[in-house]
């Protein structure tokens, strides 16, 4: 759902001057929801219309890389996965083309067409250029404990007490081979449906990784229920993968203990109002109930039993 038309503040006007794509006037330019780390919106002129993704104000410690995501949306766009990018500015914005569809919701996944249209889009971008970096939870996991530590954030308690599960996750997982350019933050709202195909923005947190990452990060992402982590990982590999459910769901623990921590730096560091600790938690009582939960033994052997 989009906002009212936005009452432009003089930086923004100024900024809009100077985009080629967004300069022309009259022009209509509407604040689109979400976007906690950046400002997105919506221009319309007689150029057409597109969206301008400006960064947050403020010193950010999540280490986003802005040349990486604006490298990593001009493959995806190649992939045809991604919008076409028009524009970028380092510091100041990059601006991509407006999709045409409707953003995703989590009630949405659970419709198996729908499900079905998002593997078809992980694997067109799975399968496009690669990236021009890397993306690794364990590690991502560990900078941002650090972080925490350093600045003095707020840690969940216990949270500490399950780095020797993530080894034995991180063994069970193996080696990274056959990595692949994923999106790693793909909420619903990230992906664009227009009935007959599923586009993916925004390519902050972008990088080459297991395809099982992906995966287990949406259905975590959306909350799904069980079988539909089934449904989309065969819809992926076109068969039923016992193993890589197995993968994608610990990949999922990992996802959510990882995510747990880039809320802790958000609510100590953002200028944002936003309710990060809250979003935090939510993800990290999940991934409390799987550390201690019957299952995870399961998980370790069956992540590593041979197909």
């Amino acid at each position: 759902m989009e906002l009212t038309t936005t009452v432009l503040d003089p930086d923004l006007d100024a900024l809009l001057d100077t985009i080629p794509c967004t300069a022309r006037r009259p022009r209509t330019v509407v604040d689109l929801p979400g976007g906690l780390t950046n400002r997105n919106v919506k221009v319309t002129n007689g150029d057409g219309t597109c969206v301008v993704r400006i960064p947050a104000g403020g010193k950010s410690l999540l280490g986003i890389d802005r040349d990486v995501e604006h490298a990593n949306s001009l493959a995806a766009a190649q992939a045809g996965v991604g919008a076409p990018v028009l524009h970028y500015r380092p510091g100041e914005g990059l601006v991509v083309g407006f999709l045409p569809g409707k953003p995703l919701s989590d009630a949405d996944l659970h419709r198996p067409d729908v499900l079905h249209r998002v593997a078809a889009a992980c694997r067109k971008l799975h399968s496009g250029p690669r990236f021009v970096n890397d993306f690794d939870m364990f590690e991502v996991q560990a900078r941002y404990r650090r972080i925490v530590a350093e600045h003095g954030f707020r840690l969940p308690k216990r949270y500490d007490e399950f780095a020797p599960i993530v080894d034995r996750i991180r063994e069970a997982l193996g080696p990274r081979t056959d990595t692949v350019p994923c999106n790693n933050d793909l909420l619903a709202e990230n992906m664009i449906d227009d009935g007959e195909q599923v586009r993916i923005i925004d390519y902050e947190y972008s990088g080459n990784n297991d395809p099982c990452f992906e995966l287990g990060n949406i259905w975590s992402e959306a909350t799904l229920p069980l079988p539909l982590l089934d449904e989309l990982v065969t819809a992926y590999y076109g068969r039923p993968r016992p193993r890589q459910v197995a993968r994608a769901r610990l990949f999922a623990l990992m996802s959510q203990y990882g995510w747990t921590l880039w809320a802790a730096i958000q609510d100590g560091s953002s200028p944002i109002d936003f309710d990060f600790w809250s979003w935090g938690m939510e993800k990290y009582d999940r991934a409390v109930a799987t550390f201690d939960g019957p299952d995870l033994e399961d998980l370790l052997e069956a992540a590593t039993r041979p197909e």
